[in-house]
This record gives structure tokens, sequence and C-alpha cells, in this order.
């Protein structure tokens, strides 16, 4: 493309890597035409969808995408502001004035609108929001007063419904007239509405335009309809859109009175979320609020310092049960030949239970009623398990010695003993804690979550050595000890 001949795009892009590739290769020419003809640049853009405009112009200086905005049509730009990073386009709604901001997102779908301005200073909502036209104001305050990661804030009002009594050919010329007459997000689903507004009935555009001459709307659309009320949570919304394979999902209120629906595509958005979140938590820290390469370092710190700083005193406990039993070691110093295969077997026992756990929390599989039933499949889990590593464990030993490659002693056979069933007891120890643990988090109003792999590992830790050196006391004392 050159800014002589304005040739339209049609360079499609990829995703990911090869994307902002192409993106930073295609940057320069559109800020070309920006400094020499901007009155092109809708021309030129025109073929390029929204997302790929919107990963050029993240290659630009925050100065160059406002003018990109400016010179494109408002739905246009409002479509490109959509699909920018969100603190990109906080920092543009923030810079224009509320008239020009009000001018972007009144062109937004009602949930794209909320989800833009919710990110906004308190003050500068409320200034966009005077300039929104009444209808869109009032729509979106609605929206806004829900918690975002609810069925509420996931929500769009833009759906569409027909009378249940009303003939297929007058919904049909109802639709097509909603469907010209502007913007409708969820248009493949039609709800079927009784006289008092209530839900009764739902159907597909096909079912629709399938359907035999002179029948009513009522003879076609499905009785059985899925809803959510809207402080229903996301992972709720997720899990009844996956089970019933729904393309959109209708949220009530107590009455069956449709006030919204939540579409495929927020729930993929918010599904992607709440596992990056959950993958965080895992991990031994707090979840980040900005994407990774955008957070400060300042703010990574006070994200990862807290669990770093909770998971090193649980450590200094580890600490202190082997000052406890420091005696003990002084006498058989062997014993801590085998700390570091103890220790790791519990942990990774705790944190295999765990995330069986968590995932199956988050899947809707498990409920917190269900917590015995997991105790009483995790416990000859553990057993099994801790068995098959002590029996490992044994064999090492007792090879080792007969094959000269290391000496334990007159008491290896102990000694071997002594370190399978301490792993026997371990693992079982951490299978089992690493089960409950999510279990009593939750209870108690925690994420679940949040029982992260490194908090059940220094968990296991401390109790697999007060194991490990009580078996060694019973099966060596006499001997060794």
């Amino acid at each position: 493309m050159t800014s002589q001949r304005h040739t339209p795009m049609r360079v499609p892009l990829p995703d990911d890597v090869e994307a902002r590739g192409l993106a930073a290769l295609l940057a320069p020419d559109i800020l070309a035409l920006l400094d020499e003809a901007p009155d092109t640049v809708a021309a030129e853009t025109e073929e390029l969808h929204a997302a790929d405009l919107a990963d050029i112009a993240e290659t630009m200086e925050r100065e160059d995408v406002a003018r990109l905005l400016k010179v494109l049509p408002p739905a246009r730009a409002a479509d490109v502001l959509e699909y920018l990073e969100e603190e990109l386009r906080t920092e543009l709604l923030e810079e224009m004035t509320p008239r020009e901001a009000a001018a972007l997102v009144t062109e937004m779908t009602p949930d794209d609108r909320a989800d833009a301005l919710e990110e906004l200073e308190e003050e500068s909502i409320d200034e966009i929001l005077s300039e929104i036209p009444a209808a869109a104001r009032e729509e979106t305050e609605k929206l806004l007063a829900y918690d975002p990661d609810s069925a509420g804030g996931l929500m769009t009002t833009e759906f569409v419904s027909v009378p249940e009594d009303m003939t297929v050919e007058d919904a049909l010329a109802g639709v097509r007239r909603i469907a010209r007459g502007g913007r409708r997000e969820a248009m493949y689903n039609i709800y079927a509405t009784a006289a008092d507004g209530r839900v009764k009935g739902v159907m597909s555009l096909r079912e629709l335009l399938a359907a035999p001459e002179g029948a009513k709307v009522s003879d076609v659309a499905w009785g059985e309809i899925v809803s959510v009320l809207p402080d229903a949570d996301r992972e709720t919304v997720a899990r009844l859109t996956r089970n019933y394979d729904l393309v959109a999902i209708p949220v009530v209120d107590e009455g069956l009175h449709i006030l919204g629906v939540v579409t495929v595509d927020d729930v993929i958005d918010a599904l992607v979320e709440e596992h990056t979140e959950d993958s965080q938590k895992f991990g031994g820290m707090e979840a980040l609020d900005e994407p990774y390469m955008q957070i400060s370092v300042l703010g990574m710190i006070r994200k990862r310092a807290p669990w770093l700083g909770v998971l090193f005193i649980g450590e200094m406990l580890t600490a202190s049960a082997m000052q406890y039993f420091e005696l003990e070691l002084q006498k058989a110093i062997v014993l801590t030949l085998f700390i570091p295969l103890i220790m790791s077997s519990g942990g990774n026992s705790g944190s295999q239970a765990t995330s069986l756990i968590i995932r199956a929390m988050a899947l809707g599989e498990v409920r917190l009623r269900d917590w015995w039933r997991v105790a009483m499949r995790e416990l000859p889990s553990g057993i099994i398990l801790g068995g098959i590593l002590g029996a490992i464990g044994f064999a090492r030993i007792m090879t080792w010695q007969s094959l000269g490659l290391y000496d334990y002693g007159q008491y290896h056979f102990l000694l071997a003993v002594t370190v399978a069933f301490a792993l026997t007891g371990i693992v079982t120890f951490g299978s089992l804690a690493g089960s409950m643990l999510p279990f009593l988090l939750k209870r108690i109003g925690f994420d679940p979550a949040s029982a992260s792999a490194p908090f059940v590992a220094t968990l296991v830790d401390v109790t697999g050595l007060s194991i490990y050196f009580t078996v060694a006391l019973l099966i060596l004392r006499g001997t060794l000890l």
C-alpha cells in the first residue's frame, strides 16, 4: 500500500506473533496516510477487521491512535476501540472530551459500552454519561450497577423478542424491521414473551424461518428455557452455556422477565479471564488486574510479595521441625539423605489433589457438600500411591546397598522400611490435605484457587518431616537412634 495509490488493504492478519509482525509493517503506511491524506484512511482500511486495525493501532504512539480514531467514522472507530487493550482504551477515553468519548461509546453495544466505562474514574463516567442519549444512558447505568463478573455485568440488552401469540409471518416481519433499524448483537435466538413480559419460549432464527405458514410463535418456540438471574456468577453462566450448547443465555429477574442475554463470545472472554486469574493464584500470588507486559514492576511486586512472605513463614516451620528432631539427626545423619525425597513426594501428591479438586469445583462436578465423598476417595488413593512410592524407595535403598553403590550400614533394611512407611503416610496425608483445603477455603468464603500448589507444598513439607521422623523413631529406636 502507498499513500499515492490508495489501494484498499486486503491483508488478512493471522493471530498472535504473525499478526503483531504484520501490524508493525502496516502501521507506517497508515501513519503516512494520517499525515498526508487523513480523509482516505477510512477507505484504505475498510477491508481490515476492526480487531486487526486495533492490533495495528497498538503498535503506534497513543497520540497517533487518537488521530486514527478521529478520522474513522464513529461506528468504525467504536469497533476499533472495543478491541484495543484495556489500559490503552481507558487512556484514550480519559484524554477525550466527554462529548467525543460519548460519541464513540454510544456506537458500542450496551455490554461493551459498560465494560469500557467501568474502567474510568467515577467523575469521567458521569461526564460521559451526561452526553449520551437518554435511552442509552439509562441502559448503561443499569448495566454498570451489576457486578462485572456476574451475569448482569456480562449481558447485553440488545436481544430480539416477540409476543408468543403473534403469527410466524408477523414475527418475521418484526425481526426484519429490528435488524434493519439498528444494531442487535444477539439475533440468532428469538425469545417469545407473554403479555406481561415474562419469557415463555425460545427459538432459533432458522426455526422461525422454517416454521409452517399460519403457525403462531408459541407453536414453534421451545418452552424449556435455560436462564440465569442477574447475580449469577460467570462460572455458572459458562457451565450452563457449555452443558446445553447455547449460543446465548437469557438473564431474567425473579418474575421471569427477560433483562438481557449473555452471548457466547462474552462467555469465552469470561472463561479466559477466570482461567487466567486461577492460574496466577495457583502459582502462589494474587491475580494480576492488568496484562503482564502492562503492569508496573512495583505493581507486580505488590501482587507477589505477600504470598511469598506467607510461604516463607510457612517454610520457617519446616526449619523448626528439623530443629525439634536435631538430636535424632545427629545420631543418624543418613536420615537427612531422604529429606528432599520425602518433602517433594508429599508436596507433589498434595498439589495433584488440589489441582483435581479445584478444577472439579470450577466445572461444577464437585460441590461443598461432597467433601466427605472426596475424602473417602482420596484416602485409599493416597495409601495406594504412597505404597507405590514407598516400594520404589525401599527397592532403591536395598539395590544401592547390594550393589555397593552406597553403604547405608548394617541397619539398611530397617532404614528402607522407614522410608517406605514414611512415604506411604506422607503421600496419604498430602492427598487428603490437598483435596480438603479447597473445601475449607470455599467454606470460609475464599476462592478455592487460592489453595495454590506452593501453599499446599509448604503445608505438607512441615507435616511430612514430622511424619518422617516419627516413623524413624518408632522403627529405628534402639538401632540407629
